[in-house]
């Protein structure tokens, strides 16, 4: 899905919400959840989406209706030790918009 695909879909009311999931290193991948699915974002050449920051991202969605949007960052332990485990990710509520 590329930003486009997601502002149709959004005006639609089909986005359940948007997750903004943090990455070691500085980087955020920017996935869409719709009908219990996640949707990856994609550049206009099909090339994951990489943000490198929340005020990043706030500016890629600019011209989306407010969906719940949440920041998520996964487990240590996972990253560390890449034991299955159940999912013990943080996500974090914040605004579509900029408080600035």
């Amino acid at each position: 899905m590329n930003l486009s695909d997601l502002a149709i879909h959004a005006q639609a009311g089909r986005i359940d919400e948007l997750n903004l999931i943090s990455l070691e290193g500085g980087i955020y991948l920017l996935e869409a959840r719709m009908d219990g699915r996640a949707y990856p974002l994609h550049d206009e050449h099909g090339v994951t989406l990489n943000l490198r920051s929340v005020e990043h991202a706030r500016d890629a969605l600019q011209e989306m209706p407010t969906l719940p949007f949440f920041l998520v960052h996964s487990s240590v332990h996972d990253e560390m030790c890449g034991m299955p485990t159940a999912d013990n990710s943080l996500r974090v509520p914040i605004a579509l918009r900029s408080g600035w």
